[in-house]
């Protein structure tokens, strides 16, 4: 249950980052609103968090984003892996039977 149902409180708490990101350069300031963006994803997650000032959940929801951007990155390169020892152990089994 929210402290302030009615608020949406990411809007502030992005906007309360604004210094930080502005002193950023700027391939890492396009980066770091984006990332900030992405948290309205989860604006509903946060908003329910019982705590007038959310920096914990939007911290929360940037680490969750972030978690599951390496999981999918994780996924992807393993998969070239597999299909390469795969081909790999194919070859071999064709050239032991030679």
């Amino acid at each position: 249950m929210s402290l302030f149902p009615n608020d949406d409180i990411l809007p502030k708490e992005i906007e309360s980052w604004k210094s930080f990101a502005d002193t950023l350069p700027a391939e890492d300031r396009k980066t770091f609103t984006k990332m900030l963006n992405d948290c309205y994803k989860y604006a509903k997650a946060i908003n329910a968090k019982a705590q007038p000032f959310p920096n914990e959940p939007v911290i929360m929801a940037l680490l969750f984003s972030q978690h599951k951007m390496i999981e999918s990155l994780e996924g992807q390169i393993s998969k070239p892996k597999i299909n390469i020892l795969k081909s790999l152990d194919q070859s071999l089994n064709k050239n032991s039977q030679l």
